[in-house]
C-alpha cells in the first residue's frame, strides 16, 4: 500500500468536531487570470461546508486588466459570500493581505493565493486543529498544479517540514524519525510555513500584531509569522488531510515594484527575530549587513510585550533538525575553485559565487544529464564522492560524471577511471578532509 493511498484512506475515516469555527478566506490578487481566479473561488465554494465558510474576500491590488474590473464585479455580485475590496494604489502582497484581514468577520482568517484549487474536505481538518488550540497556525499540504496543462499532482516528497538555509531561501526537510507518526495523516509540527496558504484564529493573528507593516511588497513575511508564532507562545502545524493545489508559475506575469524590498524584508526579520543568528546570514550575504531595515523599534517592543522566547530556543526546540541539513557554520571545504575534466578543458560554473545562490550537481539516474539545482541538503541525487582516481562518483545511481566534448554535454555514465572524460580536477583540494568526507558518507 503506497504512502499516499494510506493518507487518503486515513483521512476518509477521520471525524471532526460538530462545532467548528467559521472562517473568512482572504485572496489577494494582481492581474490574475480570469480562469485561475474563478477556479480558486469556485473550488472553495463547492468543497467547503457552508456553515464553516463565513465569506470570501477578494482583495484587488490595483489590477489594470479589464476583466478584473466591471466583469469581475458583475460576476461576483451573484455569489452572496464573495465580496471585493480594492486598493487605491499598488500595495504589494503583504499589505493587501492585511487589508483583507482587517475587513474579515469570521472567527478564523484563512489566507490563500489567487491561483489555487481547494481539494475535497480541505477546510474541516484546518478548523478542527484551531478549535483544539486557538494559538495553532495550520497550513494545508500544498499540491502542484502544472503551469502548462493545469494537471494536479502531489509535491515531490509530499509531507516534509518547512525550513530555510542561511541565505534565507525556503527549504523542505524530511520529518525526523522522532516526529514521525504511525498514522501519516496526522498533523505534524513545521518550523516555517511555505508562504501564503494558512489559517489562523482571527484574535490570535491580531494579538501577534498581524504582519509587520514595515515589510514591503513581498518576501520574508512567512519567516516573520513563523518565528513569531513559535517564539511567542503558539505553534504551527501542517495538516496532511487538508490539501490545496497551487499553480507554481515559471515566471511572474507582472512587474513587482520595490527594487530591494526582498533583501530589506529579510534583513528586517533577521534584526527583529533572529538575535545572534542573524550573523550567519550576514556572513553569507554581506550586502545585507549595511542595508537599512527601517525602524524596527515597534516590532521589538511587540516582541517584549508578548514575552517571546529567543531565537536560540527556536533553533534548539523547534528547528533542532535544521542544522543537520543547513549548518550555520559551513564545514571546511574538501575541494574548491574551478573544476574541469582532463578530456575537455572548460570549467563548469554558474557565475560569480558572491552573487549567485548556492546550487548543487543533481542527477536522477544512470545516463541522465547532470544539472545544477537548488541544494536541498537531503543527499540522494545530490550526494557525490570525489575519489582518488579523480572521478566524481554518484552512489545513488552507481555512476560517474562523464562529458561529451563534441556535444558539450555532462552526464552520468558507467564508471571507467581510464577515461579522461571522467577525470575531473579541482583547483584546490584538502586530501585529509576529502578522505574523511568520503569515509563518512560511504560508511
Amino acid at each position: 500500500m503506497s504512502w499516499m493511498f494510506w493518507v487518503v484512506y486515513s483521512c476518509k475515516m477521520k471525524l471532526y468536531r460538530e462545532q467548528l469555527p467559521n472562517t473568512s478566506i482572504i485572496i489577494p490578487f494582481h492581474n490574475e487570470g480570469w480562469s485561475s481566479l474563478l477556479r480558486t473561488v469556485h473550488s472553495i465554494l463547492i468543497r467547503s461546508p457552508p456553515q464553516l465558510l463565513a465569506e470570501i474576500i477578494l482583495v484587488d491590488d490595483f489590477s489594470d486588466k479589464e476583466h478584473l474590473k466591471a466583469p469581475l464585479e458583475e460576476y461576483m455580485v451573484q455569489i452572496p459570500k464573495v465580496r471585493i475590496l480594492r486598493t487605491k494604489k499598488r500595495e504589494g502582497l503583504i499589505r493587501t493581505r492585511l487589508l483583507g484581514a482587517a475587513a474579515a468577520k469570521g472567527e478564523v482568517i484563512t489566507f490563500l493565493d489567487s491561483h489555487c484549487e481547494a481539494n475535497v474536505n480541505w477546510l474541516p481538518p484546518l478548523m478542527d486543529r484551531i478549535a483544539q488550540n486557538r494559538k495553532t497556525i495550520v497550513c494545508p499540504m500544498i499540491d502542484v498544479i502544472d503551469h502548462d496543462n493545469f494537471g494536479y499532482e502531489t509535491q515531490a516528497g509530499d509531507a516534509m517540514r518547512g525550513a530555510f538555509d542561511w541565505e534565507m531561501y525556503y527549504k523542505r526537510i524530511p520529518i525526523p524519525p522522532q516526529l514521525q507518526k504511525s498514522d501519516p495523516s496526522e498533523p505534524f509540527e513545521s518550523p516555517v510555513m511555505a508562504g501564503g496558504l494558512f489559517a489562523v484564529d482571527r484574535r490570535w493573528f491580531w494579538e501577534l500584531g498581524g504582519y509587520d507593516t514595515g515589510l514591503e511588497i513581498w518576501g520574508g513575511e512567512q519567516y516573520e509569522i513563523s518565528f513569531k508564532v513559535w517564539m511567542c507562545g503558539g505553534r504551527m502545524e501542517d495538516i496532511p488531510c487538508s490539501r490545496v493545489g497551487h499553480i507554481y508559475r515559471k515566471y511572474v506575469p507582472y512587474k513587482v515594484p520595490g527594487g530591494m524590498s526582498l533583501a530589506r524584508n529579510l534583513k528586517r526579520v533577521a534584526e527583529v527575530w533572529m538575535d545572534e543568528y542573524a550573523e550567519y546570514i550576514y556572513q553569507r550575504r554581506p550586502e545585507y549587513r549595511h542595508l537599512s531595515a527601517g525602524d524596527v523599534a515597534t516590532q521589538r517592543d511587540l516582541r517584549n510585550k508578548l514575552n517571546c522566547r529567543n531565537f536560540k530556543w527556536f533553533m534548539t526546540e523547534v528547528a533542532w533538525d535544521l542544522p543537520k541539513h543547513y549548518p550555520p557554520v559551513e564545514p571546511p571545504a574538501a575541494a574548491w575553485g574551478e573544476v574541469f575534466t582532463l578530456g575537455w578543458r572548460e570549467d563548469l560554473r554558474i557565475g560569480d559565487p558572491l552573487h549567485t545562490k548556492k546550487v548543487c550537481f543533481d542527477a536522477v539516474s544512470h545516463n541522465s544529464p547532470v544539472t545544477l539545482y537548488d541544494c536541498h541538503g537531503m543527499r540522494g541525487n545530490q550526494l557525490w564522492s570525489y575519489r582518488k582516481d579523480k572521478s566524481i562518483y554518484h552512489p545513488i545511481s552507481n555512476s560517474c560524471i562523464d562529458s561529451n566534448t563534441a556535444e558539450k554535454r555532462v552526464f552520468m555514465n558507467s564508471c571507467d577511471p581510464t577515461m579522461p572524460s571522467q577525470q575531473w580536477l579541482f583547483e584546490n583540494t584538502n586530501s585529509t578532509i576529502l578522505d574523511s568526507f568520503n569515509h563518512h558518507h560511504n560508511a
